[in-house]
């Protein structure tokens, strides 16, 4: 007789059913795993052998065939061991056959007989729920796993605790759901002095979800006006802060099983290699890209990553998603995420001063922007210049508008761009300015006779690509939803196309 157990497997976010097939069979002593188990699955064998023996339980000396059904589905993770073990129990008659029917498991064993945290618990009880189904998994992730609304689960800190709940000799309680982790103090705008321009793009990104470039010499202040972009983001919704953490609990880092509105803000150094801020490695995990969704990516140095990777950026900016392919696995994560890039003109910083530019000025400076290709540069919607801040403004009184006063401006514009789209019947990911594609933006662009004079005299006369004209559209856009504006008028048009100039290298290069 073939006991069987359900788990699952992971594509992304996507958790897959899988079937956990054990058979005791006559024949020399024996323990097999088949199914496409990767190192962590194989070397189940030791640790149920292990977690059995502590409490004191001794696998027969018989053939034991393990079957992960599907076979042709790459198995990897040790939250295999819980429901290999459950079913080696139910085969040997310790526990009973259809005790763990329309049972969902998921866990590592220790050699204590213990059960450990694993990641993924979160994706894995949607998916217990979708089917109806009683979700077991450890204590450890509980809280996380009860995040899913599921009517029954189980969250054991042990086999033998598991074993006597299913015997029917001890009762598990359920796992609480945490209280969302507390959101730490952020750092607020009211902390720049100057910069006025650039705190006004910040605000257009921040209420539109545009991505944004800044320009200009080291100590201007571009790395402080970026880490301000949390503090005037509004918190999550309730799905958003759902499906962020679902990638988070893939990726192990949902501590503590608390979930979190406040949106993720990733800044990798510049020596990130492409599999890190895309995604992939051997196992095809999440990358900074994915982490950062619903969020902001900071890119500091911009011209000092990686050349492939930044031209790997390219894809999941348009489509918001990214799919790493591998010989053995093809998975797609989401990543629509908002871009919010610095760089320095050149790679001493100081272009713009002859007193301290270097030598070979401007051509270091051709050299230094022109590794960031046109196609990414084309994809940034406000290119910002950001000065070196005056003595005089260093000395001014801190200034009066705060992050709270702006995260108003940008709540009220989020909101007004959710109505409409809404009404509009738009997909579901079309919440901002920035994620409408060309049909939906001809329909809320609503230029009034000036704006749409100035939008075709400026396309013809700065020669925008299509993509460029739809960029500077959705950005006008957002200023008059600012303004709460029914119509895009010439002020709107004249003000995004400060914020649309061609590459950098391009100009250089005519300058030179």
């Amino acid at each position: 007789m073939v006991a069987s157990v359900q788990t699952v497997a992971f594509e992304g976010i996507e958790a897959r059913p899988v079937e956990v097939q054990v058979q005791i069979s006559s024949g020399l002593p024996s323990f097999t795993i088949v199914g496409l188990p990767d190192k962590a699955v194989s070397e189940a064998r030791e640790r149920v052998r292990a977690a059995l023996s502590a409490i004191g339980l001794a696998l027969p000396a018989e053939r034991i065939t393990v079957n992960l059904s599907p076979a042709d589905l790459p198995k990897e993770g040790s939250h295999y061991d819980l429901p290999i073990a459950l079913g080696i129990l139910t085969a040997m008659n310790v526990l009973p056959h259809d005790g763990l029917e329309g049972h969902v498991v998921m866990g590592e064993l220790g050699l204590d007989g213990s059960i450990r945290a694993v990641a993924g618990a979160l994706p894995a009880a949607i998916f217990a729920k979708e089917q109806d189904g009683i979700f077991i998994c450890p204590a450890a992730v509980g809280p996380e796993a009860a995040w899913a609304g599921l009517d029954g689960l189980l969250a054991p800190d042990s086999l033998l605790a598991l074993i006597n709940h299913m015997r029917g000799n001890q009762l598990l309680s359920v796992p609480d759901i945490l209280p969302e982790a507390d959101l730490s103090p952020l750092a607020d705008l009211a902390d720049i002095k100057g910069q006025e321009v650039a705190k006004r793009a910040l605000e257009v990104a921040a209420a539109g979800g545009h991505n944004m470039l800044m320009v200009g010499p080291p100590g201007s202040g571009k790395s402080m006006l970026a880490s301000r972009m949390p503090s005037i983001l509004p918190p999550m919704s309730a799905e958003e802060a759902l499906e962020v953490s679902m990638i988070a609990s893939v990726a192990g880092l949902l501590k503590e099983g608390r979930i979190s509105r406040a949106r993720p803000f990733r800044s990798p150094h510049h020596s990130a290699s492409q599999p890190a801020l895309i995604g992939g490695g051997q196992k095809a995990k999440p990358g900074e890209v994915s982490l950062a969704h619903g969020g902001v990516l900071f890119l500091d140095e911009l011209p000092e990553f990686n050349r492939s990777a930044l031209e790997a950026l390219r894809q999941p900016l348009e489509s918001g998603e990214v799919a790493v392919a591998r010989v053995q696995a093809h998975v797609t994560y989401p990543a629509r995420f908002q871009l919010i890039a610095a760089m320095n003109p050149c790679r001493c910083g100081h272009l713009d001063d002859a007193a301290l530019a270097c030598a070979r000025a401007p051509r270091c400076a051709l050299d230094y922007q022109s590794k960031i290709s046109g196609p990414l540069y084309d994809r940034i919607d406000l290119h910002v210049d950001v000065p070196a801040v005056a003595a005089s403004d260093l000395s001014l009184p801190a200034p009066r508008e705060s992050s709270a006063d702006v995260a108003l401006r940008v709540s009220a514009a989020h909101a007004i761009q959710k109505a409409r789209f809404k009404a509009l019947g738009a997909p579901v990911h079309m919440r901002l300015n920035a994620h409408a594609d060309g049909r939906v933006l001809e329909e809320i662009a609503a230029l009034d006779t000036s704006g749409r004079s100035l939008m075709e005299r400026a396309a013809e006369r700065m020669r925008l690509s299509a993509r460029g004209y739809h960029r500077v559209l959705r950005v006008a856009r957002t200023l008059a939803d600012l303004e709460a504006a029914e119509h895009i008028n010439s002020g709107h048009i004249a003000e995004a196309l400060t914020y649309r100039r061609m590459s950098p290298a391009l100009a250089l290069s005519a300058a030179v």
